[in-house]
């Protein structure tokens, strides 16, 4: 690794060099004019002034003067590109969102006269409320835990429904993740003391 760093550092240092070598009292035209400089990228670029399109190296612009322009459009270019980028990635991130949320399935999970209540196989806790109680309890049950495999009320409740969510494919269905249906009860009533 030693070895790249220091290779990197050479032409590092070369090419500030060779910027360094262009003559800045020199125009444009008497530097692309040198046979041996006729190909250099300063010569080949085209320019607009006044709406008129040509070569730089036609132009009577110092070369230090082109170099500022030339590194101003590079920084600009180097701008867009990360912007460019950026906008790429929110993009992939927003369609790979659109694809999970498509993929998100969930259900709705009923139990009757319990203390505790979990999700099937596959399928995380959302949500978990006390959809019934009794005023012979005196009010809804608190909540204790929940957590993503279920969750557990301080006493048992008349009825909760749990929320189960799972991304991708919905898991198949077993006894333990069906929901519970709702079964009226009877009223019952109190036994009479003598």
């Amino acid at each position: 690794m030693n070895l790249k760093m220091l290779v990197a550092a050479a032409a590092f240092a070369m090419a500030a060099t060779a910027c360094q070598a262009i003559p800045e009292d020199m125009t444009v035209a008497q530097y692309c004019a040198q046979p041996d400089k006729a190909n250099m990228d300063v010569c080949k670029i085209n320019v607009e002034i006044d709406g008129e399109r040509g070569q730089l190296a036609d132009t009577n612009m110092r070369l230090s003067q082109a170099r500022t322009i030339a590194d101003n459009a590079l920084a600009r270019a180097t701008s867009a590109q990360a912007s460019a980028d950026a906008a790429m990635a929110v993009a992939t991130d927003a369609k790979s969102s659109i694809a999970t949320q498509a993929a998100f399935n969930c259900t709705t999970k009923t139990v009757q006269r319990a203390k505790s209540g979990s999700c099937g196989e596959g399928y995380k806790v959302q949500s978990c409320v006390q959809t019934r109680f009794t005023f012979n309890a005196g009010a809804p049950s608190i909540l204790r835990e929940i957590s993503d495999t279920g969750c557990r009320f301080n006493d048992q409740v008349l009825e909760m429904q749990i929320r189960c969510c799972t991304t991708g494919p919905a898991p198949v269905m077993t006894e333990t993740a069906a929901p519970v249906d709702a079964q009226p009860s009877a009223p019952q009533q109190p036994a009479k003391s003598s």
